[in-house]
């Protein structure tokens, strides 16, 4: 989610009813933490609290060194990715490439603990169920990260080597959440309000943690808040709250990068919020992705919500059509 889950999203989804929510994956190499991409990921000004840091990297010393350094500009808990497939993460022994050697592993979660414990700052911990289907480690690490002092797991239900292909499995975390007594957050191919309930009966997780299906529809928070009170399914949004939420968000957005990064990096939001309905390969779409100003990237938006006119109460998405395929391919057993 690096990339996507910057501060104006971080806000957008806390709005939208998210009860916690994770910045994008900051590098511990201290030779990139002054530059503007990680500047960037850093920022938290105005950022509702809690504020969870999340770091990546393969050397418990700049591990250590990271973990320091965000706790000194602000953060209440600091997240370690071992989960991240991406090639260039892994190439770079980080991510979920840690996965394949557990000493070093334990290295890493030793000295992130070791630097935050006198802060009172809890270390959490994202992870995948292993290296490849083959070599499934999570239940052993995650009684080493217990043992070490992490305070949280976060657990995707497919190996590095499925990438995000295939389907997640949700055995292994039922399993964690069996031996380990502290909380257990369940991820992977969760994208609809009736996938949470389904995944917390079946895996005993404590939480859900929601990626991809936030992803131009920050909405669904609060469609799960609403179907686990009453278990009722809420309605779409409306066309003008889609077309407020996406406003707000533009302008957020570009107010964060400015005008030229803000117009580029603008561009996939409002591929993930109107592709569904107008199709990627509409003529309108393409026109949109070659805008390089601000006020024509919002004048095209508005003109495309004024051309849908009235009579679309609500906006004929075609990711519910795609939400509802998911869950009935969700594979839970009895």
């Amino acid at each position: 989610m690096a990339g996507v889950t910057d501060r104006p999203f971080r806000q957008l989804c806390k709005r939208w009813g998210a009860g916690y929510v994770i910045s994008e994956m900051a590098a511990s190499n201290p030779l990139l933490w002054e530059t503007e991409k990680s500047s960037r990921r850093l920022n938290h000004d105005g950022e509702s609290l809690p504020i969870a840091v999340q770091i990546a990297g393969g050397d418990p010393d700049m591990m250590a060194q990271a973990t320091l350094f965000n706790i000194e500009k602000g953060a209440h808990i600091i997240d370690i990715n071992m989960g991240c497939p991406v090639k260039k993460v892994c190439n770079a022994a980080a991510g979920s490439a840690l996965l394949r050697d557990e000493a070093l592993v334990r290295r890493i979660l030793e000295s992130v603990v070791k630097v935050a414990e006198p802060y009172k700052v809890p270390v959490t911990l994202k992870f995948r169920t292993g290296w490849s289907k083959e070599n499934r480690n999570a239940l052993q690490i995650g009684l080493m990260a217990q043992e070490i002092g992490i305070k949280m797991l976060t657990l995707h239900g497919r190996t590095r080597a499925c990438g995000f292909a295939g389907e997640a499995e949700y055995d292994t975390i039922a399993s964690l959440k069996q031996i380990v007594n502290i909380p257990v957050v369940a991820n992977g191919d969760i994208t609809t309000a009736q996938d949470v309930v389904k995944v917390l009966a079946y895996t005993g997780a404590d939480a859900v943690m929601i990626g991809r299906a936030a992803q131009g529809k920050p909405w669904i928070f609060k469609e799960i808040l609403h179907f686990m009170e009453t278990g009722e399914i809420l309605p779409p949004p409306k066309t003008e709250e889609v077309r407020a939420c996406m406003a707000a968000h533009l302008r957020d957005h570009h107010a964060f990068y400015g005008e030229y990064t803000g117009v580029r990096t603008a561009r996939k939001h409002l591929q993930w919020y109107l592709g569904p309905v107008i199709g990627l390969n509409h003529e309108f779409m393409e026109q949109l992705m070659k805008v390089e100003d601000v006020q024509e990237q919002l004048d095209l938006t508005d003109a495309f919500f004024e051309s849908l006119g009235k009579v679309h109460e609500r906006l004929p998405s075609l990711q519910q059509k795609t939400d509802r395929q998911r869950t009935s391919s969700l594979q839970l057993a009895a």
